[in-house]
């Protein structure tokens, strides 16, 4: 196992760096990027105790001000030799603490560490996600390597209208570009489509949605259940399985606000 040793908050920008090449490995989707002086302060808390090896990083605290229970914070590693040694360091306190808490991915290899199912899920928290900037958002986002599509799509926001119009988006490489083709053409067709959106001409294959159903599509949320929804419509069905295979993620934060 690597060595593994306490990270201090002269080591801010290493552990920042160690947690996102964690997440840019397993390729996760919605963590939250740590600016510097959040984690020097945040490094340089009393009661948390906090570890680091070459590339993985875990922070924890006795929960409730007792000695039965331990809350862990993060726990990151880009390699299977870290996360085994991090999380060593957690079960040191067996003899001590109770429970063993903390904030997971649904799919973090965790679930797959110990020979039984003892973990449980005892809280889900949602949050909310709002596509501001529709083509920033896009080219900012990755995509499947193996993905390559150009598909016709019709936004209609009404708090953002620079986000309304015919867009035509096309993903390759692993990269995402969205280019404005034309403007929604008017409020009152804009009313009639599912979240407000623009329902385009009848010969159309643009698929329509508004802000929410945006928002979704964007999160990995499957077109067929945008439909069921009311939060899409148009399209085509070969279109549906290229946007579904493009945006597919499973979303997720280990912070708390």
């Amino acid at each position: 196992w690597p060595a593994v040793r306490r990270a201090a908050p002269a080591e801010a920008a290493e552990v920042v760096g160690i947690i996102g090449g964690a997440h840019e490995a397993a390729r996760d989707c919605g963590p939250v990027t740590w600016d510097l002086p959040l984690a020097e302060r945040w490094l340089s808390r009393a009661d948390l105790y906090t570890y680091r090896t070459t590339d993985g990083f875990a922070a924890y605290r006795w929960d409730g001000g007792g000695d039965d229970a331990v809350f862990v914070e993060h726990l990151h590693a880009a390699s299977r030799e870290s996360l085994r040694a991090l999380w060593s360091v957690v079960a040191s306190h067996s003899s001590t603490a109770s429970t063993v808490s903390l904030y997971t991915a649904p799919d973090d290899p965790f679930w797959w560490l110990t020979k039984e199912r003892d973990a449980t899920i005892t809280k889900r928290s949602l949050w909310m996600l709002r596509v501001v900037d529709a083509p920033g958002a896009v080219a900012a986002r990755g995509f499947p390597p193996g993905v390559s599509l150009s598909v016709p799509l019709v936004i209609s926001d009404h708090t953002r209208p620079a986000n309304s119009g015919r867009w035509q988006l096309s993903v390759s490489d692993g990269k995402g570009i969205l280019i404005q083709n034309g403007p929604v053409s008017s409020p009152a067709t804009a009313a009639s489509a599912p979240d407000g959106g623009h329902p385009g001409a009848d010969s159309s294959p643009a698929l329509t949605v508004g802000a929410r159903g945006l928002a979704a599509l964007y999160a990995g949320t499957p077109v067929s259940t945008l439909r069921l929804a009311g939060l899409a419509a148009g399209g085509v069905p070969d279109a549906d399985a290229a946007l579904d295979a493009a945006f597919a993620a499973t979303p997720f934060m280990v912070d708390e606000f």
